[in-house]
């Protein structure tokens, strides 16, 4: 049996449906926005067109409900469950890629200190946003909590950085 090609799109697939299975396409989007989207971002029609295209790998199992609103419900597969604990653990030394406006702004010559009361504003409101997750997560969910201190600790760095472009001198 041959590898599928699998993206990102295709493990956080896998790895929602690995939390929350069974799950419709649109649970999944309700999951990715609340968790993954927070730093991986997926276009909601991607997870539906994926889900249909890791059942036609093999990698999920399809039910569709023969009344209502005829729903697709999928599960892992033995072969989806393998390939996302292979795919956990694969070391990674990729760094990830940063696309923010105001620091393609401030690379350009924009102004610190018109840039940094909006972006202030924002770091602290998706600081609030993660301690809040983080402070009602259950303490089994030890991967969820991993990647919400990594988020605290990027967005305070953002709150000191634009602390200090606020608090600069003309």
């Amino acid at each position: 049996m041959s590898t599928p090609r699998l993206t990102e799109t295709s493990y956080i697939v896998l790895g929602l449906l690995d939390q929350a299975e069974p799950a419709t396409p649109y649970d999944l989007k309700q999951l990715a926005q609340m968790s993954t989207n927070n730093f991986w971002s997926v276009p909601h029609t991607q997870l539906y067109t994926e889900c249909a295209r890791l059942a036609d790998e093999g990698l999920l199992e399809e039910r569709q409900e023969q009344t209502g609103r005829r729903r697709r419900i999928y599960r892992l597969t033995r072969r989806g469950r393998q390939l996302l604990e292979a795919w956990r653990d694969e070391p990674v030394g990729d760094l990830y890629e940063l696309r923010d406006e105001s620091t393609l702004k401030l690379f350009f010559g924009g102004d610190p200190k018109k840039l940094a009361a909006a972006q202030l504003d924002s770091h602290k409101q998706r600081l609030k946003l993660y301690e809040s997750i983080s402070a009602n997560l259950p303490e089994a969910q030890s991967g969820p909590r991993l990647a919400l201190e990594c988020g605290i600790g990027h967005e305070r760095e953002f709150i000191r950085f634009w602390s200090r472009m606020l608090a600069q001198e003309d």
